[in-house]
């Protein structure tokens, strides 16, 4: 597990836009419980979550069409929260980081790791906005 004192600021950058920081299986139940469309980002200290993913997710709500919720949960260190998102992440493997979009409930949109290394941020958050316009 990874310490708090290195975590806590890269969580820091996605609660301070609104997002809730899901620590417990049952925040991330209660979460997806939720009418409209929720994003679920699985935060992570590897270098494309701190180059790619979280800036691009930042940049992603500059749309005229967003989420209703904005959550994450942080990889190797709410183990617990993790394990429960990655039950409703199915069929695809555990992927940190990654993001997922649920609509009323339902996984509609994922994207793992390998869809996030060797992308801009500006890649990440065009992608999203796109998947917005379908989804939310």
């Amino acid at each position: 597990m990874y310490p708090e004192t290195l975590v806590i600021p890269m969580k820091t950058e996605l609660t301070s836009v609104g997002f809730e920081d899901l620590t417990t299986s049952e925040s991330v139940d209660n979460a997806l419980k939720n009418e409209g469309t929720v994003l679920m980002v699985v935060n992570s200290v590897c270098g494309c979550a701190a180059g790619a993913c979280r800036p691009g997710v930042k940049m992603s709500l500059e749309n005229s069409k967003k989420p209703s919720k904005l959550t994450t949960v942080f990889a190797g260190f709410d183990s617990e929260a993790v394990s429960q998102a990655r039950k409703h992440f199915a069929p695809y493997p555990p992927s940190s980081p990654s993001i997922a979009l649920f609509k009323n409930g339902e996984l509609v949109h994922f994207v793992e790791r390998h869809n996030i290394e060797g992308r801009t941020a500006a890649m990440i958050a065009q992608h999203l906005k796109m998947v917005y316009d379908e989804f939310c």
